[in-house]
This record gives C-alpha cells, structure tokens and sequence, in this order.
C-alpha cells in the first residue's frame, strides 16, 4: 500500500494502524472509523460515508496484503454499527467485500470475515433480506469450511441469519428456490446438513408455503437421504416425514405429479432407507392423488413389481411395495377401455405431460408414462424455472396401456425376475382384460408366446395365475374377431390346415354322407376366436416340449376345464389331434387327455354327458373324440366303456390282433384293468350283474383278459370275471343278431361300422410309421417275443 496516499476523511494513524499486524491496534482503528462515521451520520453527509466505505472496501479488505484486508474487515464492520438502521442503505457496498474474503487462503482471513458479516447482519437485521442469496451461497461454502474457527463463526452467523428469516414475513422464497434446487445436490456432509437444517426452518415458518416448490427439492433430499453420515440421514429422514405430514393435511395442492417419476427413480435404489422412505410416498401419493398417478403406473410398476420378490431382509419395502401395487391396480376401471375417452381428474390440480415431468432433472427415466422396463434412471440437480402453485383446475387422465403392457410383458420374459413378482404381473394382466379388454386384446399377440411360456414356470401358483389370463382372452367378448392373427411365435407356428378355425355348422355334420363323424369344433358363446389357437398351440407346446406333458399336462387342462367350458376343450383338443402329423405325439396326447376324462374330479360333469350319449351333442362329442382316441387303442376301448358302447368295444378289441403287440401296448391294457377297479368304473362293475343286458360287456373283458400275459393284472381281471354270476348265461344270441343299446327315438344312430374303420385306417398309419422308424434305425422295436 502506498503511504503517501490520500486515504481522507481517514487520519494517517488510522490508515496506519489498519495496517498493523497486531489486532489490537486493528481494533483502536475501528473504535476511530465507527466514531468518524457516527459523526458523519449526525451531518447526514451520506457522500462521505459512502466514501468511507469505498476506501475501506478497495482499498483494505480487497488488498493484497492480508494485514490489509484484516483491517478492512473490521473497519467495514464498525461502519455498519455506527450506521446503525441507515446500515440498510449501504449494505452492498458493506457486503460485498467482506463475502470476497470467505474464499481467502488464510484461514483466520475467513474467520474475520465471518465475523465483520455477523456484526454487519446483526445491526441491520431484516434489511439483509434482499441479499439472502448471496449471504446463502457465502455461508453454504463456510459450513464446508476444514477450519473448525471458520465453520464455528459461519454457524454463528447461520443461526443470527435463520433468526430474521424466521421473524421476517418479507422472505423471496421464489427467488431463493433455484439456489437451494443448486446447492442441495452438494456431496458435502457439512453443506448437507447446511441445507437440511435451512429447509426445516422455512418449512417450519408459517408464512412460508414450501411444499408449493417440492418438486424442486424433493430429488435433492432423497440423495442426502442416502449419505453415510447417521445423523445427516436422520435429519433428512424428519424433513422428508414433516413434508409428508404436510402433503396428507392438504393433499388438494400437492403437485402429485410432478413428483410422480422423482419416486419413481428412489424407488429403485439400492439403498434401503432411501427405497422404503421413497415407496412409503408412493404409496400415500396413489391413496392421496387417485387417478392422477395412472399416467405413471408403467414406471410405478417398473420400481414397484420387483420388490414383491424381496425376502424377509426387506420385508418393509416389500409389504408397502405389495400395498402401492393393489392401490394403483384399483384405480383402473371399465371406464378406461373407452376409446380415446379420458376421464376427468377427480382432484383440484393440474396435470402435466408426464413426459415432461423430470424435464428439470438430469435424465429422465425411461420408466415414465409409455415407457419401458428399462430400470437405468439417473437423478441428479439441475436448473429450470420456479414451478408455480398448482392450479386449481381439472385435467383429463389417460391409462397408458401400452406402456403398462411393456413393462408387464418385459417382467414375465425375465426369467431371473421372482416367484412373487410374477404372479403379480399375471395379475395384472389378468386385470387388464377384465377391466379394459378391448384395448387389452390390441397386445394380444404380443403377450400370447409369453404367457404360453409361462406355463413352463417350477412354480404351481405362478402357472394357475397364467391359466387365468389364458382362460379369460379365449372367453372373452371383446376377443371375438373374424381373424384374431397367429398368437404363436417363431418356434410355435403350425400350419395353414391347423390353423383354421371351425365353423358354426360344423358340429351337426355326424350324419352328413361322407363326413359323419367329423370333426366337431365347438363354438358356443363364452368362446371366442382365439380360444381355438390357444388349444392348437397349447398342443404345439406339448408337443414341442415333453418334460412340460409329462410334468404338467394334465395340471393344466385340469385347471383350464375349471376356468374354461370342458366340453371345448376336449372338442376342440380332439379336433387338432385328429389332424396331427406326429402320430407318436397324437397317442401320447390322447392317453393324457383319456386319463384326464376318466380320473378327474374336474371331468364329472363331462364323464355323465358321455355315459349314456342321449343327446345329439354327447353323440357329437363321442364320435369328436373317438376319431382322435383312435391314436392309441387301449384309450379307444376306455372311451367305448365310459360311454357303455360294449358292442363296439368288443368289435375293437377283436382287431387287437392285427395289430403289433409291443410292451407299450399291454402296459396301457395294464393300466386299463387298473381303472375298471376304480370307483370311476363301479357303474360298469356293476353292469357285469346283468348278464342278458350286457353280454358284450363281459365278452370284451374276456377279450382284455386274452390279451394279458400271465401278469398282475391277468389275475386282477380274471377273479373279478370270476365274480359274474351264471356263466352259462354267456351262451347268447350271435353277435350279428344281437340288438344294439337301446336309444332315443329322436337321436340319430352312431354309424359304428364307420367308425370301426376309422380305427383301422388310423392304426394301420401308426404302423407304417413305426415301420418307417425302424427301418432308419430311429425306433427301438419294443414287441413282444411270444
């Protein structure tokens, strides 16, 4: 500094002395300064103060040398105590200087700093408030600040700063959002707590109205939700809890949202505070907000499904995930399967376009309204304009639903994803088509290969919830369509014959010349178009996948004949099979599905229909499934005991012997003898009382018996045999005389001469084929050497 300055109205001793090392003769300086500008606040000489100040503020605390500056320091400091309440007039000028020196090198620098501006701020009180943002942003730093003096004097002058703002009605709260959206991302711990301590007294002023700008912040505190420090996270933790307080009192101006997709982001952190808090306001924003949120129910569903597979270690996270999924599935009505009709927001607030609503934040996540599964969400600070309170008026809600399909359909493909979480994606699926099945069968075709895939699942609950979703799209209404479009995927498709749907008059085609017995697809009205391609490729996935027939084919036509008509299934499953060029897969099939309709509670309602075959459509239905039965023998001669055709079934059982005998063969018959034992068959045990009435009956057991070696079963068969009463009695009329069962006058006879030759010809192709199979050396021949 040069001495031979003029640095008037300052005296000589006074330039000296501000320069000194020594902080004593500093403060001498200062008792001189605040007397020299007290006079001049007498003369009202406002040039001269003002003149002061420059001197003390360019000359001193903006100096190069530090002594200097700390002369400066407490010289502007004694100014504004000798101003007084006229302080306000020169605070820029006061202020200025002194925040320039928070970013000195010295630290006793700083800590002057810091306590030039409390004396500053102390006497001018409320006048400060203009220049909250500066005075914030100086002290934002200081409580960063390695220096525990420094950080001990910015507290000071903190608490005196949150004293006026608390007894100030004047605060810019407006003006003082972006700078607290900027600093709340700090990493700091001290800048941190800084920040938390700052919220929790604005939101604490009653005047202050901070949930109208939550959006800004509320990414910011679930960040600092996640710092190591315990006591920031708590802090945090009785912020965002004071929020949420507030948010359930008035929930008719909380910006639902647009803070929908911030907890969309947290809801699928790692860390666990951070998730659990961010689901608990997920679920009171669906309980609160109601329709509002249904523009964000794919990137709710895409944090909120996986948590369903937690174990016990988050099971919090998983019952308020568990309650966050029921809550937002019943806020789906018939009323969205309207076209293009979006229904009114029953509350007070207004909704942005939810592809906007993070256009603040650094990122936006995919998870959003029609976005997909993909989970990569990012947060982080950002700048944008102040958001507004929330308007008062109504704005239209639409259901997503392709976004919503997306993320339901990309959950079930994750083989990876759990048990839980994919029961609840079927259930939601399930839902969907309850609720809004016309949109719902627009996706269709893409959920179909999924949903068939799913039946492969280990889990017996997971393949009960996917049955359902099948059962409901081949019976609903809305899936009534002229052409539904192939619903298998690449490794599913079958061909053009297979795929052709049945007509409506071809079930009464039993007597027509040269189709009688045909195929007999059903088509009644709780089955629509699809339900047929759901039975042929259901059939295609046996087929293509054994371990799945074997494990759990009869599990799941047993359940479909509960949520579906039985009728059709077997019509239609018999329909396919009756076309099916693996003749091995045919007789495999059909041993499954005869063992079904004979074993199973599911089937006794069917098992009645087709005992007597007093009807036309129980006539229908016999010769439907005898024409497929006839892939495997032994099931024909089953059928033709179940529906007590024992004529017929004798007449099969004698053309057992042109056909190849092999292990497999007697084991079926095995199996059979087996069955007639079974309460199934008590009706047919009881027949063998009335000798007259049914000697065909007795015969073809005999017939079975022939076939028998000296086994198990040949001895099971023969004492019940044994059992028949008046053997004599066998002695009957020949057999070409013999009248058929008696039937209704108004049902039309079953042509069995043709039907016997169906067997014929269907067994004589399984021959040619294992013959075919033998000769490439593909086909163990399993016959048996008698």
């Amino acid at each position: 500094m040069n001495p031979e300055k003029d640095f008037a109205p300052l005296t000589p001793n006074i330039v000296r002395a501000l320069n000194d090392k020594l902080y004593e003769k500093r403060k001498v300086a200062a008792l001189e300064i605040e007397k020299l500008v007290r006079e001049f606040v007498a003369q009202n000489n406002t040039v001269q103060i003002k003149h002061v100040i420059q001197t003390l503020s360019q000359e001193f605390a903006l100096s190069q040398h530090p002594h200097s500056r700390k002369g400066g320091l407490i010289g502007l400091a004694a100014c504004s105590i000798a101003l007084g309440k006229d302080s306000g007039l020169y605070l820029k000028e006061l202020i200025e200087p002194v925040l320039t020196c928070f970013n000195d090198a010295d630290s006793r620098l700083r800590y002057y700093a810091c306590e030039a501006l409390y004396n500053i701020v102390k006497v001018a009180r409320g006048a400060v408030l203009p220049h909250f943002n500066v005075l914030f942003d100086g002290l934002s730093k200081l409580a960063a600040d390695p220096d525990p003096n420094v950080k001990s004097g910015s507290e000071l002058l903190d608490r005196l700063l949150k004293d006026i703002v608390t007894e100030s009605n004047k605060f810019d709260l407006v003006g003082f959002i972006p700078l607290l959206r900027e600093r709340i991302y700090s990493n700091n711990q001290y800048a941190r707590q800084f920040i938390i301590s700052w919220i929790l007294v604005l939101e604490s002023v009653p005047d202050i109205n901070l949930l109208d700008y939550l959006p800004e912040i509320l990414d910011g505190l679930f960040q600092i939700l996640g710092d190591n420090g315990k006591e920031i996270r708590k802090m945090c933790e009785v912020v965002l809890g004071e929020f949420l307080k507030e948010i359930k009192k008035n929930p008719s101006s909380v910006k639902f949202a647009e803070m929908a997709n911030i907890l969309v982001i947290h809801c699928q952190t790692t860390d666990d505070l951070i998730q659990l808090t961010a689901m608990c306001w997920m679920r009171e924003f669906i309980q609160l907000a109601g329709r509002v949120m249904l523009p964000y129910s794919s990137g709710i569903l895409t944090a909120v499904l996986p948590c369903l597979a937690y174990d016990d270690r988050k099971k919090s996270i998983k019952e308020v995930a568990n309650v966050c999924n029921q809550s937002l599935m019943k806020l789906v009505t018939p009323e969205d399967d309207e076209p293009d009709e979006p229904k009114p927001v029953p509350q007070r607030q207004a909704e942005p376009n939810p592809d906007d609503s993070l256009a603040k934040q650094e990122g936006t996540p995919s998870g959003g309204p029609d976005g997909s599964c993909d989970s990569s969400f990012s947060g982080g600070g950002g700048s944008g304009s102040v958001f507004t309170p929330a308007s008062t008026e109504r704005a239209p809600v639409t259901l997503h639903l392709d976004g919503i399909v997306q993320v339901l359909n990309c959950h079930l493909s994750d083989m990876a994803i759990g048990m839980m979480t994919r029961i609840a994606v079927l259930k939601w699926l399930y839902h969907l088509y309850i609720k809004t099945p016309r949109k719902m069968f627009r996706h269709t075709d893409s959920l179909f290969p999924i949903l068939l895939q799913t039946l492969s699942d280990e889990s017996d609950e997971v393949i009960l919830k996917d049955l359902e979703v099948l059962a409901e799209i081949a019976s609903s209404p809305a899936g009534q369509t002229d052409d539904p479009g192939p619903l298998d995927g690449p490794d599913l498709r079958v061909s053009h014959s297979e795929l052709q749907v049945p007509t409506p008059g071809r079930a009464n085609l039993l007597n027509t010349p040269g189709t009688k017995g045909l195929e007999c697809s059903p088509s009644t009205p709780t089955m629509n178009s699809y339900f047929y391609k759901f039975m042929i490729n259901l059939l295609k996935r046996f087929s293509s996948e054994r371990k799945l027939l074997e494990a759990r084919g009869a599990f799941i036509i047993r359940q479909l004949c509960l949520l579906l008509n039985a009728e059709n299934i077997f019509h239609s499953m018999a329909d396919i099979l009756l076309r099916e060029e693996d003749l091995k897969f045919a007789s495999t099939m059909v041993h499954t599905l005869n063992t079904i309709l004979l074993t199973s509670t599911e089937l006794f309602q069917l098992r009645n229909q087709l005992k007597d075959l007093k009807t036309l459509e129980s006539q229908n239905l016999f010769c439907c499934l005898y024409r497929s039965w006839c892939h495997n023998p032994v099931t024909t001669v089953s059928l033709c005991f179940l529906t007590q055709n024992y004529r017929h079934a004798y007449d099969l059982i004698q053309k057992f012997g042109d056909l190849e005998v092999t292990v497999d063969f007697l084991t079926e018959v095995d199996k059979l003898v087996q069955l007639i034992e079974c309460p199934i068959f008590t009706y047919l045990r009881l027949q063998l009382l009335d000798v007259k009435s049914h000697p065909h009956l007795i015969k073809a057991l005999y017939g079975l018996l022939m076939l028998l070696p000296q086994s198990s079963a040949f001895q099971l068969l023969s004492r019940r045999l044994q059992c028949v009463p008046n053997p004599e009695l066998l002695q009957t009329e020949d057999s070409s005389q013999a009248a058929p069962k008696a039937q209704k006058a108004d049902s039309p006879s079953i042509d069995y001469a043709e039907l016997l030759q169906h067997f014929e010809k269907v067994q004589k192709k399984h021959l040619e084929v294992r013959h075919q199979r033998s000769g490439r050396g593909d086909h163990l021949d399993r016959r048996v050497v008698l």
